[in-house]
């Protein structure tokens, strides 16, 4: 199961947030700086998986951006890892310019994507369809 989806800058700045279970907001705080720290200290030759706590991050990076995401156990790290780069696909897909300015927008994707912490879709036509939906109201 996902406990946690991140993306964060290398400034180690969190763009965008997504917890499957409750955390505190103060605990939250803390648990991003250490995934952060421990993501961002890492060099490209080491591995993507890393254990930590009683769960596990599988990270990904692209450019400036850290996609980070938390699992427990009991989780494949590849399907998460390759989740991930779907994720970024999608949004490949949809945006044409930042994607800062449409926040709602990614949460809409991650949300199409992720269901309480489980995997319910990787088509990305599927994953698109009701944001092409709401485009198409949005302009009439």
């Amino acid at each position: 199961m996902i406990k946690f989806f991140l993306m964060v800058n290398k400034q180690g700045q969190t763009r965008l947030s997504r917890y499957y279970e409750h955390v505190e907001i103060n605990k939250r705080t803390m648990l991003e700086a250490e995934v952060i720290k421990n993501c961002l200290s890492r060099s490209k030759d080491q591995c993507s998986f890393i254990e930590y706590k009683d769960f596990k991050l599988v990270y990904r990076q692209y450019a400036a951006l850290f996609v980070v995401v938390g699992i427990n156990e009991t989780e494949n790290e590849m399907a998460v890892y390759e989740l991930i780069h779907n994720f970024v696909e999608v949004l490949d897909k949809y945006f044409s310019r930042v994607i800062m300015f449409n926040l709602d927008r990614v949460h809409i994707i991650l949300d199409e994507m992720v269901l309480n912490g489980c995997i319910v879709e990787t088509n990305r036509n599927r994953i698109l369809a009701p944001l092409f939906v709401l485009d198409k109201v949005g302009e009439s």
